[in-house]
């Protein structure tokens, strides 16, 4: 049960992570850049939370940092593409489609 909830963080928390980084890219104003900082902040403090939570109780759960480490680079190599088609709604050109694959 540990296991499955430590993944869960860490998969969530990469989630938060990344969508608020794509978020801030996608609204920022730089004639009010505060806000979008503002609730971006908020939401990578609580995707910072389950990431730390994930990494701290993943190691106890599974006696091997390589486990979380590799549950955490899927995690990003499933969501940011994700993320980045459900904000921007953007189709990845050849160019940039082949550097995703590689």
């Amino acid at each position: 049960m540990n296991q499955i909830l430590t993944g869960l963080a860490i998969f969530f928390g990469e989630v938060l992570m990344i969508g608020a980084e794509m978020w801030a890219a996608k609204l920022f104003n730089p004639a009010r850049p505060w806000t979008v900082i503002i609730p971006v902040i908020a939401v990578s403090i609580v995707g910072v939370c389950l990431l730390v939570y994930g990494y701290t109780f993943g190691y106890r759960a599974f006696k091997n940092i390589w486990i979380v480490t590799a549950i955490s680079i899927v995690g990003i190599l499933v969501v940011e593409p994700l993320v980045a088609w459900l904000l921007f709604r953007e189709i990845p050109t050849t160019g940039a489609f082949i550097a995703l694959i590689l």
